[in-house]
This record gives C-alpha cells, structure tokens and sequence, in this order.
C-alpha cells in the first residue's frame, strides 16, 4: 500500500542575497502544484573566540538576524497560498551544514538554489554544489537569477 501524501522536501538556503527569492519562489510554488514542504536553511557563522561571552551576544545576534530573515520569507511563502513549510537555523560552514541537514533529513529531496546575476559567476554555493553534484544524493535545482516571478510559476 501506498502513502498517498505526497511527502518530498524542497531545501532552500535563505541568505541575504536577492538570488535566493528565486529558489524560494520555484520551490513554493513547486510544492503549491505538486505538494509537498519548502524547507528553508539559514546557516550562520560560528562567532570567533573572543572571550568573556562575546561570542555569545555575536551568536545569539546572529540568530536573531537569521529569524527575521527566516519570517520575512516565511511571509513571502503565505503569499503564495497554502505552502507548507518548516524553517532551521544552523551554525557553522554553510555548505558543510546544508550537506549535514540533507543527509540527516531524509524527506529533503531536491536542492533548489538560484544562481546570481553577477558577471563574476553564478554564486559560491551553486559553484560549491553544482561541483559535487555527483557527490549530492540528490538532485540540485538551479534556478536562473534573472527569471522574473511569471517566468518562474510558468514552469513550475
């Protein structure tokens, strides 16, 4: 017998950068037509020692940064109808952490990352993943930065 809720994760890194609206506006509206959850990463970076509890003011900034972050996209995602969504703050190395979160999540099933409009390059994360996709165990999603909302939900 088969489970007839469809059950697949859609990872989304939310960072500061204007490329991540994309991968999150693919993959809300991936799950809105196939169903599903959009499961958003935040990973901020280990503060380093600097004595008498700095580091954990630096941290728990951090973290308060990283919530606003969070709940703004979360908001975006309520915009785009009834999206289900989880949402996990991590800390350390950012593809090191999303690599960890995927292989202890076993319902994340595709990576959705967007890559920048920069000239420089599409971005250090899709350049990270895209060069060990064959190590991912699953597949990568790579949405292109300059696609505007109506170009994004038409193929979705």
């Amino acid at each position: 017998m088969y489970d007839t809720e469809y059950k697949r994760k859609f990872l989304v890194v939310i960072d500061e950068t204007e490329e991540c609206d994309r991968a999150l506006t693919f993959a809300a509206f991936r799950v809105k037509r196939t169903g599903g959850t959009v499961v958003l990463v935040t990973v901020i970076p280990k503060p380093e020692f600097i004595g008498m509890g700095v580091e954990d003011v630096l941290r728990a900034e951090a973290v308060e940064e990283a919530e606003r972050n969070l709940d703004a996209r979360l908001a975006r995602i309520k915009e785009i109808g009834d999206v289900r969504a989880e949402s996990v703050i991590r800390e350390g190395n950012g593809p090191e952490q999303i690599e960890q979160l995927i292989d202890k999540d076993h319902g994340i099933a595709i990576l959705v990352l967007a890559a920048s409009k920069s000239t420089e390059g599409p971005g250090p994360l899709v350049t990270h993943f895209a060069a060990r996709a064959n190590a991912l165990p699953i597949p990568l999603t790579i949405v292109p930065g300059r696609m505007s909302d109506e170009e994004i939900i038409a193929i979705c």
